[in-house]
């Protein structure tokens, strides 16, 4: 692939000197060829020009796709397995046992695929830009924020428990409740946490802290939604979209997914974080061997601190516990405010529902304002004549404040009736007023063809006409000359 850039100088010197060095002697067009591939590699046309180029990108997106579904599964893998194991261990095997160290190496041979898988998704992507730009060298696709990006993928990929394999052989410490001296023992609210073989408490933070994050590799559901997503996958929402210049992101599919399944996609990713939360919550509690150790505990504490509403009977005791309890607290007002915004768009009037129910109001408010009316003119006559009757003060008085009441509500209903109107014509939609002036116009045309034909009409029979009285005159006059010759 070259660049080529033409510049014209009609009154440059004779000693004018190109990009290359070489003087032009002419000063005529300077012609700059600059090549985007590496020098000293040769680079072989493609066969069949553009239709072969759609073809292997599509296959690369498919690979892509693949990998990708692949990378989420191994990951997912690799956290069940970690889960497992920090479930079974010590209650059903020891942390030096056979079946320990099973677990661990199944849990490295996971993360091992999944770096393979990530590295071959990252290949794919290279060979697509390659072929998106022509098929230049595939060191400019290696730009600075992509190789960070790899890198980062990597390093939050490699992270998985590796004290198995430091420490082996080691017996666990015994595990005391708080506020005692002695260990712990089987009727004790949770069991304890068992990650290692390492005696160290150090290495037992470290471990907690790699499980933990092992849940970052979740990273991939997004990539695996937007390439699995109907969005990118129709060549029309393609189309339409690189003609309006919106780039298909994870977010672009997240809010088309938010406006048709509002409620499904909340319900999901709550439930999801849920558990997930609750799992990790109870994962740092089970290290002092605490009441909130416990998972029907850890899902309470981490409902009621979703829900914001924090009763104070449980609290995390760990500084582990209390971070996902303070994530748990800000998801949980982001997803409220989510919630809130799609409750009330489930609720919300359509326009023709609003277009029934403003005019019913309108109708009952210009019933309510006839009645006022009415009311008004009855009280004026009332006063009218209790002013004619002298000795009648107090009923005078009476209906001066009935009228005046009267008075006050018609206002009342002539101004809300006012408000109502105004906000009816202000949810006009300018499509429909679109249609309705491009009905008019139309019509408009047609009556106007239709009066162009008519007066092409009219002139054709004037033309005739006079041609007929013409042909009449000419018909009188041989007549007369007739009778004159006659004479």
């Amino acid at each position: 692939m070259e660049m080529t850039t033409r510049n014209s100088h009609p009154d440059a010197k004779a000693d004018d000197r190109n990009c290359d060095g070489l003087v032009n002697s002419n000063g005529d067009t300077t012609e700059i060829t600059v090549s985007l591939s590496h020098p000293g590699k040769r680079i072989s046309p493609i066969e069949g020009g553009s239709l072969y180029r759609l073809r292997d990108r599509k296959f690369l997106l498919e690979d892509k796709r693949r990998l990708c579904a692949w990378g989420l599964g191994t990951a997912v893998l690799g956290i069940l397995l970690m889960i497992l194991h920090a479930e079974l261990c010590p209650i059903v095997y020891p942390p030096d046992s056979i079946y320990a160290l099973s677990i661990n190496g199944l849990i490295s041979v996971s993360t091992g695929c999944l770096l393979i898988l990530v590295l071959a998704f990252h290949y794919k992507d290279v060979q697509l830009f390659i072929i998106d730009h022509n098929q230049v060298d595939w060191r400019i696709a290696m730009t600075t924020n992509r190789v960070l990006g790899i890198s980062l993928e990597l390093l939050v990929c490699a992270i998985h428990p590796v004290g198995t394999y430091l420490a082996p052989g080691a017996e666990p410490p015994a595990m005391e409740t708080p506020g005692t001296n002695t260990p712990f023992d089987a009727n004790s609210t949770s069991t304890p946490l068992c990650l290692c073989s390492s005696p160290m408490e150090a290495w037992l933070e470290v471990e907690l802290l790699l499980s933990g994050l092992m849940f970052l590799r979740l990273y991939l559901v997004h990539r695996a939604i937007l390439l699995h997503s109907k969005v990118l996958l129709s060549a029309s929402y393609r189309s339409i979209g690189s003609l309006n210049n919106i780039n298909f992101t994870f977010r672009f599919v997240l809010k088309v997914l938010m406006n048709k399944y509002p409620a499904r996609t909340l319900m999901v990713f709550i439930i999801f974080f849920w558990f997930s939360a609750a799992w990790m919550l109870r994962l740092c509690e089970r290290q002092l061997q605490v009441v909130t150790g416990d998972m029907g505990i850890a899902l309470w504490l981490i409902a009621i601190t979703f829900l914001t509403v924090g009763y104070g009977d449980v609290s995390p005791k760990t500084s582990c516990g209390k971070v996902v309890c303070l994530f748990t607290g800000v998801m949980g007002v982001a997803c409220t405010a989510m919630l809130v915004a799609v409750v009330t768009k489930k609720l919300a009037l359509n326009k023709g529902e609003k277009h029934v129910h403003f005019f019913m109001m309108d109708i009952q408010l210009s019933k309510e304002l006839r009645n006022a009316a009415a009311n008004v003119l009855r009280e004026c006559w009332l006063l009218h004549r209790a002013t004619q009757a002298k000795d009648r003060q107090g009923e005078h008085r009476y209906h001066q404040r009935c009228l005046l009441e009267a008075i006050r509500v018609f206002r009342h209903l002539r101004l809300k009736q006012r408000k109502l109107r105004d906000y009816t014509s202000e949810m006009v939609d300018l499509s429909k007023m679109q249609m309705i002036m491009c009905d008019l116009s139309s019509n408009w045309n047609s009556s106007y063809r239709e009066l162009e034909q008519r007066i092409i009409s009219m002139e054709q029979k004037l033309v005739e006409l006079g041609q007929s009285f013409q042909s009449t005159s000419e018909l009188l006059s041989q007549a007369l000359q007739r009778r004159l010759d006659h004479r």
